[in-house]
């Protein structure tokens, strides 16, 4: 195919994240250059109902005319100061005091950074400066899951459980370990309820906490629903027994809210979903709505005060970002969580969420669909070649990946996920009319694909 100026442009200059380049080169990519609510539109002026909040994070939709003011007042007033050496500026204050706030769990101070990857490399940092302040140099540790989605730089990378992210990068380091994804469709025994699964997935841990050594593991890092990893949402009972093993071994849970946060589950957090309480937290993504990159990091007032001390003692605090607490990211981050508190966001997401599962329920109707879970706003089906045995394509087949096809060609964005899952995110603004419309074109792309795999003869 012949490529557009912009197409061409593109490929010779971008290098895009999670791409087949070479492929890329050859099919050129969507370039969109509006959004207005639930929609985006393309050079040609297509529209597509975007159904993954972008990447899960464009949580007021597109268009918002508050947070474009405080971005551009914000700019006029004061358009950036870094806050180190004893530095600061009121919308970082004034945003770690929201913050604690409207925290589900104690919190004694906030670190500032730009994404969801920096916050967690900063959390696997404070969690070794903490074990060093304590006199405790082998407690350093973090557990994640297979499948667990937590970043692509470094340390994140290292806790992200998907060898797409590590391959090539010389990851995991050893500080890494793993255990099993809460994924009942595909990890039950047979027979088994989602209580003994349950019970079993708890076991491991502690098997693992046991054969490493207690006194080695710093932490357990969650997202309370898995994001890119699968959108696997926990069976019942899954966080309180986990949980239930780390306390017993004096190890902490790190909360990855960083898709769950502010009101994606039905709560403002996840963890509120999925009843854990966390001694630290991640957040990015919906804390801006994504209209400028910010992310947070909450620690419980126990480890606020040890990195303090731990600061004190060495003579500072040597970790940070030059755009750590940026003033205008602070200000739009400020008034997203103005915006969610005074239109009652979460409200509204409980009181459309029936709709969107009851409609992601009817999509069980397409004999391509094996499993559909959802929570709040946050939905995945997985795509399977036989419902009975539970059989799946093979990747090379390319299945969840022509039905993300067919649905742009419907006008509708989704994601398509390993393992033929496909995660559906709208923003959290979305009418019960949009919900339909959403659902109407899943449909719609959902027959094209069972029409096209009975034509490859792969069911």
């Amino acid at each position: 195919m012949t490529l557009t100026n912009m197409q061409a442009r593109d490929v010779a200059s971008l290098i895009h994240p999670f791409t087949n380049l070479k492929l890329l080169g050859q099919t050129g990519p969507n370039i969109l250059e509006r959004g207005k609510g639930v929609f985006v539109y393309d050079t040609d002026g297509k529209g597509y109902l975007e159904a993954m909040s972008s990447l899960w994070c464009v949580a007021l939709g597109w268009g918002e005319e508050e947070l474009v003011e405080a971005a551009a007042e914000q700019m006029r007033r004061l358009a950036f100061v870094h806050i180190f050496a004893g530095k600061s500026h009121d919308p970082a204050i004034a945003l770690a005091d929201k913050l604690k706030e409207i925290a589900p769990f104690p919190v004694g101070k906030v670190f500032f950074a730009n994404s969801g990857s920096e916050a967690n490399d900063s959390q696997v940092k404070f969690r070794w400066y903490a074990a060093n302040a304590r006199g405790l140099p082998a407690k350093k540790k973090i557990i994640s899951r297979r499948g667990g989605y937590h970043g692509t730089t470094l340390a994140a990378t290292s806790l992200t459980g998907l060898d797409i992210i590590q391959d090539g990068f010389d990851a995991p380091l050893g500080f890494a370990r793993q255990v099993s994804a809460p994924h009942y469709y595909r990890g039950a025994q047979a027979g088994e309820s989602e209580a003994d699964y349950v019970a079993r997935l708890a076991a491991e841990l502690e098997a693992l906490i046991v054969a490493e050594g207690p006194e080695t593991v710093a932490a357990m890092i969650a997202e309370p629903v898995m994001g890119a990893g699968g959108a696997m949402i926990p069976p019942a009972g899954y966080f309180p027994a986990i949980m239930n093993v780390l306390n017993r071994h004096g190890i902490g849970m790190i909360d990855d809210e960083v898709v769950c946060g502010f009101g994606r589950t039905g709560n403002w957090f996840g963890c509120q979903t999925y009843d854990y309480q966390p001694d630290s937290m991640s957040l990015a993504k919906a804390l801006s709505s994504a209209y400028v990159p910010i992310s947070a990091v909450l620690l419980s007032p126990e480890l606020s005060e040890i990195v303090e001390s731990e600061a004190k003692r060495i003579g500072t605090l040597g970790h940070g970002f030059t755009y750590t607490g940026h003033p205008v990211a602070s200000a739009v981050a400020l008034k997203t969580i103005e915006i969610y508190q005074r239109r009652d966001i979460v409200g509204h997401v409980r009181k459309v969420a029936p709709l969107f599962a009851a409609r992601l329920r009817k999509l069980m109707d397409n004999p391509l669909v094996g499993d559909a879970q959802g929570v709040g706003l946050l939905a995945v089906l997985e795509l399977v070649a036989d419902r009975k045995t539970k059989a799946g394509f093979a990747a090379s087949a390319g299945v969840g990946p022509a039905c993300g096809r067919y649905c742009l060609e419907e006008g509708l964005v989704i994601r398509p996920l390993n393992d033929d899952r496909l995660a559906i995110c709208p923003p959290l603004i979305i009418t019960e009319a949009e919900i339909n419309e959403l659902f109407d074109r899943f449909e719609r792309g959902l027959r094209k694909t069972l029409d096209w795999a009975t034509r490859e003869k792969l069911v």
